[in-house]
């Protein structure tokens, strides 16, 4: 028996599916930077990765509030949040890798961030007005983001053998994870015909010259394996690493449906 064929969505859908994207992403990884709060290694760490967390999850209100706004089903920025299931997120595999030491994390903040700035300023032209109003608010503070992680990846690569070498480490672990974002599907394609969103691929180029600009700085090697870990942001995949931080960011709302402040 032949498998059934996905119907391509339609712009409604599209256009929810991608905001679902920026808002996952911005909330899982503000969740995972959470986590070094009370644990970081020097104080001004502890409190500038807990700036950064917040500032991706008030990000992720204004995401997945126009997400449930536009979808018409009376979901809010929090039942989206707290009431979906592992299958129905859609970040990239790279926000939802655990911690990792601090080398790690720096890491994966800085492969983000260099992404979301040339995402979010893309945005601020999109032919939808309500994109492009969140973008602009939101690129500031990712602007913010990308240079406090690139001065901090500058920092440890071009540091002490150690430092360098734990770096060094973290960027090999998330190469394969790099690519995804890049990756067009039939949701980033509409979105670019209509002008709501670039061509994801569009922003590689850009992409990859910062990254030479700042690991080479870092005095760290770029990997050269094109292999890229796909699944995250279309719901097809996830690690199973997911699923564990759900259950520590959904328990109270599950524990106690319906519950509020």
């Amino acid at each position: 028996m032949a498998a059934a064929v996905k119907a391509a969505p339609t712009r409604e859908e599209a256009l929810v599916e991608f905001l679902l994207r920026l808002g996952d992403n911005t909330l899982i990884l503000g969740h995972r930077v959470s986590e070094w709060c009370g644990h970081a290694p020097v104080l001004e760490e502890d409190i500038a990765l807990a700036n950064t967390g917040l500032d991706l999850i008030g990000q992720t209100q204004l995401w997945l509030g126009l997400a449930g706004e536009v979808e018409g089903k009376g979901r809010t920025a929090d039942s989206l949040a707290f009431l979906r299931d592992v299958w129905d997120f859609r970040n990239i595999l790279l926000v939802e890798l655990p911690n990792g030491d601090f080398g790690r994390t720096l890491m994966r903040q800085f492969l983000f961030d260099a992404w979301h700035v040339l995402m979010l300023g893309r945005l601020t032209e999109s032919a939808d007005a309500r994109i492009a109003e969140i973008a602009h608010k939101a690129g500031k503070e990712a602007a913010y983001h990308l240079d406090r992680s690139s001065d901090l990846v500058i920092g440890l690569g071009d540091g002490t053998d150690e430092s360098r070498r734990r770096m060094q480490e973290a960027l090999d672990y998330l190469w394969p994870y790099v690519g995804e974002p890049f990756m067009p599907d039939a949701v980033d394609q509409l979105m670019a015909a209509e002008g709501v969103a670039p061509d994801p691929a569009s922003l590689r180029q850009e992409y990859d010259a910062t990254l030479r600009r700042v690991l080479g700085e870092a005095t760290l090697t770029i990997p050269q394996d094109p292999f890229a870990q796909l699944g995250g942001k279309t719901g097809v995949r996830h690690s199973e690493h997911l699923g564990h931080l759900l259950t520590e960011m959904q328990w109270l709302q599950r524990a106690y449906p319906g519950a509020s402040w």
